[in-house]
């Protein structure tokens, strides 16, 4: 059964020495005739729909990937069972669908890998214990096949960093696109291990650029968000019907330019232009450290990681605990050493943020401070990290910016393209393939 489907959706590992495997030719993309090998993560069923409706859209072009995972990640309520649910309406429209391509996975083959990853994010370490969901990635990344194994991360990055936690000699093996921003932001301890403990893993992190799938762009009649859904989807079989009904007929598919980079472009090369976007180097100075509560004259970088070590106030015991609530609704838990009292966050927009400290300890309760997040100077990102050498982020050469959002033109660009395409794959929702004569 591997051997008709290879792919996962999955939630997120140091070696003195990394030997990357060799290259003969730079890869193609799966609609020139590639067949990469990909797992997702999603925290499908959580806290946005718009996971849904990207998973909609890479079932209609599972026919041209090795489908070897499916993983339920964190934040949120989603579960397992949510992706099944949208494998029963794939069901529904799978014998239509098999018309156009004898490699589209069974369902039964696609429940099959199908897995329940964290349910909590990871805790201030970033890692905890093994889950369902990790634990199948290292197994697939284990599997004696030369191809690399694509980890296409919607949710939060916790599956992944306990995968590479527990199996530190997958790492080569891996190439991840992570939905960042929002995500970065919930699952920031699991990111913060991965980078300050697998700097050489293989990442694009998109914290900006994935807006540009429903920002910008030609979006004058039919190929508008709403209107595009009204004309090419409502009606397109189960799968249609089921899109069509979220976010009231409005397209985001915020996750899906993590399946446009696998369907057109240069899927090993980020710096070149592709329906996923193009990306420049990470660069170093994107972790901010305080030591005191701030002000609004305190700066830390949009998107980077933001710790707090406060000192552990005298009269304050173990078993206390403190926590560092955001914008009025994002808590940071705080380690205690005995010492200093650590909190980490990741600012996910450019403006001021606000911060209070709730703790049963009442000379801590209360405190409170806030910060400015911006984004970095040119002075910063024109170099590129050399403890990073496989690790992209977001342009940010203005002009790729699709108006506040960094590199998101680098998608929005390719808009009716990538619409077009979806549109023809919907069809074979509704109606089967004419036979060849």
């Amino acid at each position: 059964m591997m051997n008709s489907i290879r792919l996962c959706v999955i939630g997120l590992v140091t070696c003195p020495l990394i030997v990357w495997p060799l290259r003969a030719a730079t890869q193609s993309s799966a609609l020139d005739g590639a067949r990469p090998r990909v797992i997702v993560s999603s925290d499908i069923g959580g806290t946005d729909p718009d996971d849904f409706q990207s998973l909609v859209h890479f079932l209609l072009y599972a026919d041209l990937f090795d489908v070897e995972g499916l993983v339920s990640s964190p934040y949120g309520p989603g579960r397992r069972e949510h992706i099944l649910q949208i494998i029963d309406r794939y069901e529904r429209d799978y014998g239509n669908l098999k018309t156009y391509s004898p490699a589209y996975p069974a369902p039964d083959a696609l429940r099959a890998i199908t897995k329940q990853g964290a349910i909590e994010t990871s805790g201030a370490t970033g890692v905890g214990k093994p889950t369902p969901g990790s634990t199948w990635i290292v197994e697939r990344a284990r599997h004696p096949d030369p191809r690399p194994l694509h980890i296409l991360v919607w949710g939060g990055i916790d599956d992944l960093a306990q995968a590479l936690h527990d199996a530190p000699d997958i790492l080569p093996k891996l190439r991840v696109y992570f939905i960042g921003g929002p995500n970065k932001m919930w699952s920031v301890d699991a990111y913060n291990y991965i980078e300050q403990h697998h700097p050489a893993l293989w990442m694009i992190e998109a914290n900006t650029t994935y807006r540009g799938w429903f920002t910008g762009g030609n979006q004058a009649g039919e190929w508008g968000n709403s209107a595009f859904v009204a004309a090419h989807v409502a009606g397109r079989g189960a799968l249609g019907e089921f899109f069509a009904s979220l976010l009231t007929g409005t397209i985001k598919m915020g996750d899906s330019p993590s399946v446009g980079h696998l369907l057109r472009g240069t899927p090993d090369d980020p710096s070149l232009p592709g329906w996923g976007g193009r990306f420049a180097r990470v660069w170093d100075g994107r972790k901010t450290t305080f030591k005191r509560l701030t002000t609004e004259a305190d700066t830390a970088e949009v998107f980077g990681v933001v710790e707090f070590e406060l000192p552990v106030p005298r009269g304050m015991r173990r078993t206390q605990s403190a926590r560092m609530v955001f914008d009025g609704r994002i808590p940071a838990v705080a380690t205690n050493d005995g010492r200093v009292l650590r909190f980490r966050f990741s600012p996910r927009d450019p403006k001021v943020w606000p911060y209070v400290i709730r703790s049963d300890f009442a000379g801590l309760d209360g405190q409170s401070g806030r910060f400015t997040a911006a984004p970095p100077p040119a002075s910063r990102t024109s170099h590129a990290s050399a403890g990073h050498p496989h690790w992209w982020t977001d342009d940010p050469d203005p002009a790729a910016a699709e108006g506040i959002y960094p590199g998101a033109k680098s998608v929005s660009q390719w808009r009716e393209d990538f619409l077009r395409d979806f549109a023809g794959r919907l069809i074979r929702c509704q109606v089967p393939a004419r036979p060849v004569r």
